[in-house]
């Protein structure tokens, strides 16, 4: 969807929600989920977490993940959420969720699940994962990872945030670009 767009239903004020920071490696869903996660007063949980330990294997090599090691890592992120739900939290996870059909399997969590997709020029996020230090995934999977990539439509609950300006600029688009609005 276009950054502007409405999601695809108003907010209720009593509704769970979870919110799938969505992109490429580098393109800063951390950043923003931390930050959404200090205003909003939700639990936040990053999806590398869930790989299991064969998935870390073949990215720290370089080889990119195929379905087949999706779908257990996918089901795992999406059964936390409905977890969360079951107790009555609203919640948000940093996923890269680059095809629709992933996505699909979170949106199967109970409670409303929303994405948040934060891009930038293929450029910046290579420059960013070549900086980075610490992390399994090699800026040499970007390109990969780009040519997965199926930017949301219009009949998923949604939005696309550039993050080409200053984090809490990102931050205040996306809580009004989702209708959500802070007590701070």
């Amino acid at each position: 969807m276009a950054p502007d767009d409405a999601t695809a239903r108003p907010q209720q004020d009593d509704e769970i929600q979870h919110l799938v920071v969505m992109g490429v490696s580098g393109s800063g869903k951390t950043t923003l989920a931390t930050n959404l996660s200090e205003r909003l007063g939700w639990p936040v949980a990053e999806a590398d977490t869930f790989h299991p330990p064969e998935n870390i294997a073949k990215m720290t090599a370089g080889t990119p993940l195929t379905d087949e090691d999706r779908w257990p890592w996918l089901d795992a992120i999406r059964d936390w959420l409905t977890s969360q739900a079951q107790t009555g939290r609203s919640t948000i996870v940093t996923c890269s969720a680059l095809r629709r059909a992933y996505r699909d399997v979170l949106g199967d969590a109970q409670g409303r699940v929303r994405f948040l997709h934060v891009t930038a020029a293929p450029e910046v996020i290579g420059e960013r994962l070549s900086r980075r230090s610490g992390h399994f995934m090699p800026p040499t999977l970007l390109p990969s990872q780009l040519s997965t990539l199926e930017p949301l439509t219009d009949d998923e609950d949604g939005t696309t945030l550039a993050v080409d300006v200053p984090p809490d600029v990102v931050m205040d688009r996306a809580l009004e670009a989702l209708g959500l609005t802070t007590e701070s």
